[in-house]
């Protein structure tokens, strides 16, 4: 089942996407729902993000080769993860599928894509097992961890470089079915392949990461865990759209457009 936020007539709700359409609910996956006799095509509506997270995880490098390529960047030796360590981020900086990422009109040229797989919790969690984990998953989305590199090296908190308004592009639909295991992420720019991996190449899964979580902190329903990316990105600059497929999943594309 695939699950879309969107809004009509200034109304916005939950529904089912049904092919080309989508089946408005009462309610919603979280908390129950109805459905209703109400279908409406998917060109006809704004699709707005999945779901507005009660809280906004991240997780630290979480692939290989982008922990490598990050550091001969730096010029210094790689050195994986030992653990699964989580961060945060903002909701301010979330928007939707096909909306604009504003770059700051101060910001240097090293803006950043970084495509990722996101989690979408359904339920209420605490101290999971590497058995149970999954079992609060609803499903999953497609997140685009935009940074500004050089105020990322800058920023201790990267207040600015991680969170700027509409940096975290996430969509379209949550997908209860999706399973990682043989998803591709494949990333564009104009169009063009510029970053291909295996999906869940990951170095700590997701599991992995639910019960090193709940070690210590409560899961709730619309909480969002985004896995990390691997590769690199190019310099990103106005006028680029960037479209994250994960196979299986969906697409989330979003042009890059220069404050004035």
């Amino acid at each position: 089942m695939r699950w879309i936020r969107y809004t009509f007539n200034q109304m916005t709700h939950y529904g089912i996407v049904k092919g080309d359409k989508v089946q408005q609910v009462s309610g919603d996956p979280f908390g129950g729902f109805n459905e209703e006799s109400i279908f409406r095509d998917l060109h006809e509506v704004k699709i707005e993000i999945p779901v507005v997270p009660r809280t906004f995880y991240c997780a630290g490098l979480n692939y290989s080769e982008h922990v490598i390529e990050s550091a001969k960047k730096q010029g210094i030796e790689p050195a994986l993860p030992l653990k699964a360590d989580i961060g945060y981020r903002a909701n301010n900086a979330l928007i939707a599928h096909m909306e604009n990422v504003i770059i700051p009109r101060d910001a240097t040229e090293k803006i950043h894509y970084e495509g990722e797989l996101v989690v979408v919790i359904g339920k209420k969690a605490k101290h999971l097992t590497h058995e149970n984990a999954l079992s609060c998953v609803l499903g999953y989305t497609i997140g685009n961890d935009v940074s500004e590199r050089t105020w990322q090296r800058s920023d201790r908190t990267f207040w600015r470089s991680k969170n700027a308004d509409t940096f975290k592009p996430m969509g379209p639909w949550i997908d209860t079915d999706f399973v990682p295991d043989d998803a591709v992420t494949t990333v564009k720019v104009n169009g063009v392949v510029k970053t291909v991996y295996k999906t869940n190449s990951m170095i700590f899964d997701v599991p992995t990461f639910l019960v090193e979580m709940t070690k210590y902190l409560t899961l709730w329903p619309g909480d969002v865990v985004w896995m990390g990316t691997d590769g690199t990105s190019p310099d990103l600059i106005s006028g680029d759209e960037v479209d994250i497929e994960i196979s299986g999943l969906g697409h989330l594309q979003n042009k890059f457009i220069k404050e004035l």
